[in-house]
């Protein structure tokens, strides 16, 4: 399929961090498998409900993901993340608000990146690309949403700046029982 490099109106969204080998790029065909299992594999962590197939994914990616390359005001915006050359994770700014200059920040690395150490730096350097990111584009907010389980998360994005806005309680069913989401904001 022919993909493109860049998002048309914002062609210089490929970034590092200057003190690690770490970087952020639009989201590539190639990756969209990747992608697809990482996201099977770790359904709790996230608000789909089901695997996805491959056709579901490619679906996807040829429908929703490369028609917002082209246009002005997207509603995501779709990278991978890499550290040296190895793809180590994707992420996004979803649900952009464009009039209230906002949109929700998303991030996943594959199951083999979760332990503690390495978990805490992917955030981190993910954050700080991704916050760059979102100023570079013009946003003022960015959001998060954490289940309650997810408690090695929650003091991560709160080191990076973000303060929680509230608890939707008893907001997700997950693993057969209800759970809360916290919602962060940061403003840049």
């Amino acid at each position: 399929m022919d993909w493109p490099e860049k998002y048309t109106f914002y062609p210089d969204l490929i970034l590092g961090v200057a003190s690690t080998d770490y970087s952020l790029r639009p989201v590539t065909w190639e990756a969209r498998n990747p992608i697809r299992q990482w996201r099977n594999s770790q359904l709790e962590v996230l608000r789909q409900i089901e695997p996805l197939s491959q056709s579901q994914q490619d679906d996807y990616f040829a429908e929703v993901v490369r028609p917002q390359f082209a246009q002005e005001f997207p509603d995501q915006f779709m990278f991978t993340f890499f550290k040296g050359m190895e793809l180590i994770g994707y992420g996004a700014l979803v649900h952009i608000h464009w009039g209230d200059h906002r949109a929700e920040v998303s991030f996943l690395t594959p199951p083999d990146r979760q332990d503690p150490t390495t978990f805490e730096s992917d955030w981190h350097n993910y954050l700080s690309l991704i916050r760059l990111t979102a100023k570079n584009i013009g946003l003022h907010k960015l959001t998060t949403e954490t289940y309650s389980f997810r408690q090695t998360l929650i003091p991560i994005l709160e080191a990076n700046g973000f303060v929680e806005d509230g608890v939707l309680h008893d907001h997700h069913f997950v693993n057969a029982r209800f759970t809360n989401s916290h919602i962060h904001a940061l403003i840049l």
